[in-house]
């Protein structure tokens, strides 16, 4: 067997090589749901009753799927640009602290508190990534820088609720005071479906394609991320792309963060009830798009119903607390052993 390069793998190769992952996944997963004595179809089966056959399960769904959309897009553009930022988690975290900054202690009409909430969330967002981008200027590696700049946001988050930000009359617990209800957002009657996040993230989603094939910025963002060597060649300033593209994936990350604190908890609390681990499964989300953030509004809801229907296989069939991680995890390691069969022809036999 032989691996030969393919100058140009095409759109339909890296599609079916990607859901041939994915069922390679299923079936690794089921490998270990026989392991805890459990029969696979029922899993499954109960996993998709759970979410998309109930409609409380669906708004579950629902719910997860706007986090993952808007820090999902992010990412997509930053991995082709070939700028690898594991940090979602703290830039949602940075947005929420941000947008709940604003919305407890700035003293601004009611029309305009709520926009002045996204407004912020986004900018705490972009600002952590930023960080990542100019530490690559100085050769830090921003996989790490990304990926502790996480734990500091998590510290950050902690020190706030439990000192100068706590709530007045809050006992034995640590969060803030509610937020006026001018920054609360709406949802969906008998849901935690905050529709205008929902609808933000699609057109984040929608612009940020367009962005990609469609403007002079996405040109240069595809040829610093596909031939840096022709980059620089014709002018392209790789730091200015970086630091852009980090801007724009920290901002998408800040209003997902903005969207949980204003749509769902109404307050800063601690950062494990603000995000359930979504910075880290929107990698998932951004690579099984392959880099397209448009389909993101696909695969951001399917890894929605892998959240949502993980929890209902912890009640109904009494699975391990960490069986989404497990999901998740053998998910991304298929996704990321493909990419060979994607840039690479095989060749079998006599002819290799």
């Amino acid at each position: 067997m032989r691996f030969i390069p393919l100058a140009a793998p095409s759109t339909a190769r890296a599609g079916l090589v990607t859901l041939a992952s994915v069922a390679v996944a299923l079936g690794l997963c089921a490998l270990i749901f026989v392991f805890y004595g459990v029969s696979p179809a029922e899993v499954y089966s109960t996993m998709l009753r759970g979410t998309l056959g109930d409609s409380t399960g669906l708004a579950e769904v629902g719910r997860r799927t706007i986090p993952l959309l808007l820090i999902g897009a992010g990412l997509a553009i930053t991995f082709r640009a070939q700028f690898f930022n594991i940090g979602g988690e703290g830039q949602l975290l940075l947005g929420a602290v941000f947008a709940a900054g604003t919305a407890l202690f700035v003293p601004l009409p009611g029309p305009i508190l709520l926009p002045a909430v996204f407004l912020m969330g986004a900018v705490g967002g972009g600002l952590w990534a930023l960080i990542a981008a100019l530490l690559r200027r100085l050769n830090v590696n921003e996989i790490l820088s990304t990926l502790m700049l996480n734990y500091i946001a998590v510290a950050l988050v902690t020190y706030l609720i439990a000192g100068p930000w706590k709530g007045k009359d809050v006992r034995g617990y640590i969060y803030t005071d509610s937020f006026p209800d001018a920054a609360n957002l709406p949802v969906i009657a008998g849901t935690q479906v905050h529709w205008p996040t929902l609808l933000l993230g699609v057109a984040v989603a929608l612009g940020l394609q367009w962005l990609l094939s469609r403007s002079t910025f996405g040109y240069a963002l595809r040829v610093v991320g596909e031939n840096p060597g022709a980059a620089r060649y014709a002018g392209i300033s790789s730091a200015r792309v970086m630091t852009i593209v980090a801007l724009i994936t920290g901002g998408a990350a800040g209003l997902a963060g903005a969207g949980e604190v204003a749509g769902i908890h109404h307050r800063l609390l601690e950062a494990g009830q603000i995000s359930l681990g979504y910075g880290f499964t929107a990698v998932i989300v951004a690579w099984l798009a392959r880099g397209n953030p448009a389909l993101c509004l696909i695969t951001a809801p399917v890894m929605g119903v892998i959240l949502a229907g993980g929890d209902i296989l912890k009640i109904d069939l009494n699975m391990p607390f960490r069986v989404v991680d497990v999901f998740s995890g053998v998910i991304l390691l298929c996704l990321i052993a493909s990419e060979v069969f994607v840039r690479n022809r095989v060749v079998w036999g006599a002819r290799a």
